[in-house]
């Protein structure tokens, strides 16, 4: 593996990381939102949820449109919903490993 290949996989997984980014990939898998469908939902405030959508579409984690006088959000079904479920079995499967996982958090 290459060093930029490592971190590609960084920055795809410090994409996730974050707590509000998690949250609004988890809320986006249910299909397209506003940002005011959002902010209802995750009870987050609307600067906090735009700035995470805006980095969350540079990364490619998001797309959007606009309709009417509303942007709208969703996620590459294709991929990342797949991704995320393999994530879920995988912590569902390995939870009281990763629970004493020697690894530190920052």
């Amino acid at each position: 593996m290459t060093q930029t290949s490592f971190y590609l996989y960084e920055m795809f997984f410090k994409a996730l990381s974050n707590k509000t980014r998690f949250e609004i990939i988890r809320c986006l898998k249910d299909g397209p939102r506003s940002v005011n469908d959002l902010c209802k939902e995750l009870k987050f405030e609307q600067s906090r949820v735009s700035h995470n959508l805006k980095k969350l579409e540079h990364c490619g984690f998001v797309q959007s449109y606009v309709k009417g006088k509303m942007r709208i959000y969703s996620i590459d079904a294709q991929y990342i919903i797949p991704i995320m479920e393999s994530i879920d079995k995988y912590i569902k499967k390995y939870d009281k490993r990763l629970k004493v996982c020697s690894i530190k958090l920052k």
